[in-house]
């Protein structure tokens, strides 16, 4: 009994001596942000997806023809994507109706960039979308249209046994 409580206890420290001396992952946010690369994206002419973060999406407002297919894609697994009228002309876009997200809703899958065959909606790295008030999670069209700024400060490296940051 005696001999297993030891035993127990000279793990314990063997395990906190060796990882007192590795890199560790935590970062200080909101100092110190993590730089991500580039965001999801797929090819319809190829049929594939090209890996990346999926975070906030960037929509491409001279591409959109408001053919729906994004808000289709997504109807039955989160329902966040709305089709609205914008203001303006727009050529190839005759019905005047673009894509309005709902970020409370959304599930960040990636499947309505899939579905989008004019290559107009992309997925960016950006990560900071809290806000204070739900109402400000719907992105409409031009909302998505800007594009994020890069803010990250720290870059991920990976290890032999885990990764860090530098």
């Amino acid at each position: 009994m005696i001999y297993t409580v030891i035993k127990a206890i000279f793990i314990a420290f063997a395990v906190g001596i060796r990882n007192i001396f590795k890199k560790r992952m935590t970062l200080r946010y909101p100092e110190e942000k993590l730089e991500i690369d580039s965001g999801y994206t797929f090819d319809y002419k190829t049929d594939t997806g090209s890996p990346g973060f999926k975070g906030r999406h960037i929509l491409y407002t001279d591409k959109c023809t408001g053919c729906s297919l994004c808000a289709i894609a997504c109807e039955n697994i989160a329902d966040c994507i709305d089709m609205v009228r914008v203001e303006g002309n727009w050529p190839i876009n005759e019905r005047s109706i673009m894509p309005q997200i709902d970020y409370g809703r959304c599930v960040f899958c990636g499947f309505c960039v899939d579905a989008c065959p004019f290559d107009c909606l992309f997925m960016t790295p950006e990560y900071e979308l809290s806000v204070t008030d739900k109402r400000k999670l719907v992105h409409t069209p031009f909302q998505l249209a800007v594009f994020p700024e890069k803010k990250g400060t720290v870059k991920l490296v990976p290890g032999k046994r885990g990764a860090h940051h530098d």
